[in-house]
């Protein structure tokens, strides 16, 4: 559900490790450079302690890739992790889930939020028990968070908006939204319809509200079609549950047809996962933005790592090829490139997903 134009993939991810003194104050600002935590800070073994990995759902290939990463990111950067938990895209039992973690004990919490405002009751009960949380892909709205480990949503609504305004040049193109309740889905969807007013006036965007949901993608795809047979192009934020039914919608009316032919849709969407890139092989779509999901469970498991030891970070470059931004809630957000990915560059062995096994 998370850009640049630079190569990314847990092939190319560097970290140069650096003992730091764990006694450095919350307040003091540490080098954004990627040095390691000093080891021992976290308890007498010297590993920092349990860390609990929660996810927002598994039915998408994007959360099922970064759930295949974790315990080969947490090995790697010497996190004792224990077996991910699943949400099942259920903000309430998200709540329940980070409960149960900091009852069993856990030093440290990596958490992808469902939803950007809910999620400050777990944060909140974790920072009453004193252990640091890393938020992945998605930024809460309040809460303290040692880091958020994310890509640029607005980019990537921006990158959509330019690919598919280059292509359709006027006419209707529709933006498949995620959750709402989401900064993803907000940021995706405001940074394409503001790109699209700005630089594309011949555009006409219709908008589909989906909440990251493949059947209610589908109905409402089918139903705007229906009523708008000559749409031009489509974006859809999330490839991982909108891709199929998104496929299958356009077959089903016989408007699946091959880039370069008559007729076809332009799509552009977000994820960076196998079956896109398939489907761009085949010329069913045209692009997407690879969300780094490796690196989004490398440094996931970085940060909880050197959060456990006390370090902190500062707005500013990285050794890892991203910037760390200072959010407007005070957070700190590394974010990690993700590339769009065309036919040209689809075959491209540095990119995530065509490294998945």
């Amino acid at each position: 559900m998370a850009g640049r134009t630079a190569r990314f993939s847990s092939r190319t991810l560097r970290v140069t490790a650096a003992a730091v003194g764990a006694g450095l104050l919350l307040a003091a600002c540490g080098s954004t450079k990627d040095t390691g935590a000093s080891p021992g800070s976290g308890d007498k073994d010297g590993d920092g302690g349990k860390v609990g990995v929660i996810l927002p759902l598994l039915t998408s290939p994007f959360w099922q890739s970064y759930n295949d990463y974790v315990p080969k990111m947490a090995k790697s950067e010497g996190v004792d992790a224990l077996k991910t938990v699943n949400s099942n895209s259920d903000s309430s039992q998200q709540i329940t889930d980070i409960n149960n973690q900091l009852n069993q004990g856990v030093a440290g919490l990596v958490v992808a939020p469902l939803d950007s405002a809910a999620i400050s009751a777990g944060l909140d009960q974790a920072e009453r028990k004193g252990v640091p949380v890393v938020a992945v892909d998605v930024a809460p709205e309040k809460g303290k968070v040692a880091m958020v480990v994310r890509a640029n949503n607005v980019a990537y609504g921006q990158k959509a908006c330019e690919f598919l305004g280059g292509k359709v040049k006027k006419g209707k193109v529709v933006q498949i939204m995620g959750d709402l309740a989401s900064v993803n889905g907000r940021e995706r969807s405001e940074a394409f319809r503001s790109c699209a007013k700005k630089k594309y006036p011949d555009l006409k965007v219709l908008e589909i509200p989906a909440k990251w949901e493949s059947d209610t993608a589908a109905s409402k795809l089918d139903t705007l079609l229906n009523a708008n047979p000559d749409i031009k192009g489509i974006y859809m934020q999330a490839g991982g549950v909108y891709l199929a039914p998104t496929l299958q919608t356009l077959k089903s009316k016989g408007m699946l047809k091959k880039a370069g032919g008559k007729g076809h849709i332009s799509i552009v969407s977000n994820d960076g996962i196998p079956q896109e890139f398939d489907a761009i092989r085949k010329g069913q779509i045209d692009a997407t933005v690879s969300q780094p999901a490796d690196a989004y469970a490398k440094y996931g498991m970085y940060y909880i790592k050197a959060a456990m030891a006390g370090k902190t970070f500062k707005p500013g470059p990285t050794d890892h090829g991203s910037k760390i931004v200072k959010l407007p809630s005070g957070l700190l957000e590394d974010q990690l490139p993700a590339p769009l990915v065309t036919k040209k560059n689809v075959d491209d062995s540095e990119l995530w997903g065509n490294t998945v096994e």
